[in-house]
């Protein structure tokens, strides 16, 4: 009886003396030891069990894994012989631990299992959900607007060679990555870091300002589009006639019956000046330096926007990934319904012929390869931390290889689809005004849709009913867009301060929402086109590029390649093969390196209408693109300042894991040669 209360004794003063070393380990835990800790910080096991014996897993249905599911594998590469409990007399303590009973001489040996005391994570409720909310993210206003101009602009059909490069070799790698860690480690942009690499914490943070910034201009868009929704209702369109108060003498109404009227070059159509002066009323504002007062039309149609944004994803990917049934799939039907009207103009083959015809020699130019390769980086959206998000609340073993595969195949052919759309149009208009295709098509961006197709759709029988689903068309790829760049800074926030606002989502999506309309005022003065057009160049492109940039060798070259295909093998039960390995490793960095180059090689000349933007604004624009992009080496010195041991130290630790890093890119390539050439 004496030797029994001793050992009892014994156990329960080890026991507490484990516990307090497992307390311990999770406050010093910071992301980068290598410790006692599991990756993803659930299961904590005790002091020199790798010392004992052979061990196996325990648990009757598996591993618990971060993520809350079971798995019947290790979860990490780190978590070798020394995570699995001990096979002798496992026995099951309160709470879900598990404890082992051993002799008496390897008291030190209890292991403790950790169950996550976090709340269950939101998942999708149907398969479907995910697929079409991040169709709808990726398939945008640029797809209709941005590549049937890049494409005809840069050798038609040829253009399609170097875009597919890019996509195979870059764009989509990239997808595929953000969706594996997404889905991964169930965490957004922010707290994903700490899985990965804590000192690259600060990409998470600068990835929300920027989807900010996003937010500040883009819904403007669809504010315009609400606009002529709502005027398309009049009786008479009124982007048709001349008559109206905004017209000047230089107005030409040239419509289809119109045979007797001449186009000059000094001519200006009803649907520019109603776009111009009458949406936008950019006459009234000489610039930038004086943009003038805030148009109450357009603030009330954003108030709408942002109302019905917030009303969309205030409950989470439960509420949104319903209302994406409707704003995900309306578009192909409209989309659908103007190709087949379009096919059927006179002059409609000029304007494919016009699209597809390639001009092999524009190959040859650096500039065709810039535009292919920063098309389908803005088309896919990697980097704006919204695949993350939406990953997160995918099931852990769901494939997200076959994903990635099928939403970015999906984007590409929208593209390509709407440029039939687009210039099946824009022929017609040839036609319509005995002009060159080219003559027609000078007008890039949302002018495209806003002047030349809200013409033609003037021109067509019916005009009323195709002008309504044509912008309602718009808006709802705007709203995708919207709904799914918001979640990414809301799921960030969320999982970052779950203890402050996970029980407040709908308060904290409420504020967001404010800040961006607040924000977006500015956009909505008679001058607000030019802030669009500063803040689409300038603020957001290369700031997210180099975000990107940083993402992807952290990942690869820190977390480590085959860390990570580890983690998507114990995922979808295969890991990547050597193409990808490479992708990640060495292409895609190269890849988004050449972009960011090459806009600092070659600035963008920025124009809008006829308003030529000074020097000082370049710098502007620059100033707010760093504002975000500050938050990386900003982190980074925090990081250092707060982290344990001298900086020789982690100097040391760091230059080895890059020199390993280093040899492993070596022989990956190695690798790949010796199977290309076999």
């Amino acid at each position: 009886m004496e030797t029994k209360d001793t050992t009892m004794s014994m156990l329960r003063m080890d026991k507490g003396e484990n516990e307090g070393q497992r307390d311990k380990g999770r406050q010093d835990a910071g992301g980068e030891e290598e410790g006692t800790q599991q990756e993803n910080g659930r299961l904590m096991l005790a002091d020199g069990l790798a010392e004992r014996g052979p061990k196996s897993l325990t648990s009757g249905s598996g591993q618990q894994v971060s993520n809350g599911f079971t798995t019947s594998t290790p979860q990490s590469p780190k978590e070798g012989p020394g995570t699995a409990a001990c096979a002798v007399g496992t026995t099951t303590g309160p709470g879900g631990g598990t404890g082992s009973s051993v002799p008496l001489g390897g008291l030190r040996t209890l292991v403790v299992q950790q169950t996550s005391l976090d709340r269950p994570r939101e998942t999708w409720s149907k398969k479907m959900d995910f697929l079409l909310s991040v169709i709808g993210y990726a398939v945008d206003l640029g797809n209709v607007w941005r590549f049937p101009y890049i494409c005809y602009q840069n050798g038609g059909g040829a253009f399609l060679l170097p875009y597919l490069l890019m996509a195979v070799f870059g764009g989509v790698p990239l997808f595929y990555m953000e969706l594996a860690l997404g889905q991964f480690h169930r965490s957004g942009c922010i707290s994903i870091w700490k899985h990965i690499c804590p000192i690259f914490k600060g990409i998470g943070f600068a990835i929300c300002i920027i989807a900010l910034y996003i937010a500040f201009y883009y819904n403007t868009i669809m504010a315009w589009a609400l606009y002529y929704l709502i005027s398309s209702f009049h009786p008479t369109l009124p982007w048709t006639t001349c008559t109206n108060s905004w017209n000047t003498a230089n107005c030409n109404r040239y419509m289809s019956s119109d045979h007797n009227v001449s186009w000059s070059n000094s001519s200006t159509s009803p649907a520019e000046e109603f776009y111009t002066r009458q949406v936008l009323q950019v006459h009234l504002s000489p610039g930038l330096h004086q943009l003038g007062s805030v148009s109450w039309q357009l603030a009330l149609c954003l108030l709408f926007i942002f109302t019905i944004v917030y009303f969309s994803i205030w409950k989470g990917v439960k509420t949104s990934g319903k209302v994406v049934w409707v704003t995900a799939t309306f578009p192909y039907l409209v989309l659908l319904v103007l190709l087949i009207r379009g096919a059927t103009l006179p002059g409609a083959w000029r304007g494919v012929v016009f699209y597809l015809k390639p001009d092999w020699e524009k190959l040859l130019s650096t500039t065709v390869w810039i535009d292919a390769a920063a098309q389908i980086f803005f088309s896919l959206g990697p980097g704006f931390g919204v695949l993350l998000a939406f990953a997160s609340y995918n099931p852990f073993h769901n494939n997200c290889y076959k994903d990635a595969l099928v939403t970015s195949s999906v984007n590409c052919l929208t593209s390509f689809l709407s440029g039939f759309v687009i210039f099946t149009v824009l022929g017609y208009m040839a036609e319509m005004r005995q002009q060159s295709v080219d003559a027609v098509a000078k007008d890039a961006g949302p002018s495209l849709l806003f002047i030349i197709y809200a013409e033609a759709i003037a021109n067509m029988p019916a005009a009323t009913f195709f002008a309504i689903i044509f912008f309602l068309m718009i808006i709802m790829l705007g709203l995708d867009s919207t709904f799914a760049g918001l979640e990414g800074v809301i799921t960030a926030m969320l999982d970052e301060f779950p203890h402050v606002l996970a029980k407040r989502r709908e308060w904290f999506v409420f504020g967001l929402v404010c800040v961006c309309y607040l924000g977006a005022l500015s956009t909505l003065t008679y001058g607000g086109a030019f802030v669009v057009k500063l803040f689409e160049e300038y603020a957001t492109g290369p700031a997210v590029i180099t975000v990107v940039l940083l993402e992807v060798i952290a990942v690869s070259w820190f977390y480590g390649t085959n860390r990570f295909c580890n983690d998507v093998q114990l995922m979808l039960g295969f890991a990547p093969g050597c193409f990808w390995r490479v992708c990640w490793v060495a292409i895609c960095p190269c890849f988004l390196l050449f972009i960011i180059i090459s806009f600092l090689a070659f600035p963008p000349e920025v124009r809008l209408f006829h308003y030529q933007y000074p020097p000082w604004t370049t710098v502007l624009g620059y100033c707010i693109g760093v504002s975000s992009f500050i938050c990386v080496p900003a982190y980074m010195v925090y990081h250092l300042l707060n982290a344990k041991g001298t900086f020789k130290q982690m100097r040391f630790k760091r230059t080895s894991r890059f020199i390993m890093c280093l040899c492993h890119l070596l022989h990956l390539l190695t690798l790949y040669r010796f199977e290309h050439h076999s």
